[in-house]
């Protein structure tokens, strides 16, 4: 099953991010490591969200990389949601359709 992390990003999420993001991408990179994230990454033009893209058995890998992500416990993200993705179409598709 897919989950995408949402993150709603500060107003200032760029002027702030450089003294975090190391440890944030650390975190990201291990969370590859172990198979939770697919993607992730900003959206660009405004820089106002990120979609974090998690595969699992549940949503508990996203909301605990949330929870500890120094963006979020730095306050440079507002927001975020856990919510399932119901992939239907591509090879990584989790419920294939045709």
């Amino acid at each position: 099953m897919h989950y995408l992390l949402i993150y709603e990003l500060a107003p200032d999420y760029l002027e702030r991010r450089a003294q975090f993001r190391d440890e944030h991408l650390k975190l990201a990179w291990q969370a590859v490591e172990r198979g939770d994230i697919v993607l992730a990454g900003a959206l660009d033009s405004p820089a106002d969200r990120a979609m974090l893209l998690f595969e699992g058995e549940s949503p508990a890998a996203a909301e605990a990389f949330a929870q500890s992500d120094p963006y979020v416990t730095n306050k440079l993200v507002e927001r975020w949601d856990v919510r399932k993705w119901n992939t239907v179409v591509g090879e990584d598709a989790a419920t294939p359709v045709r």
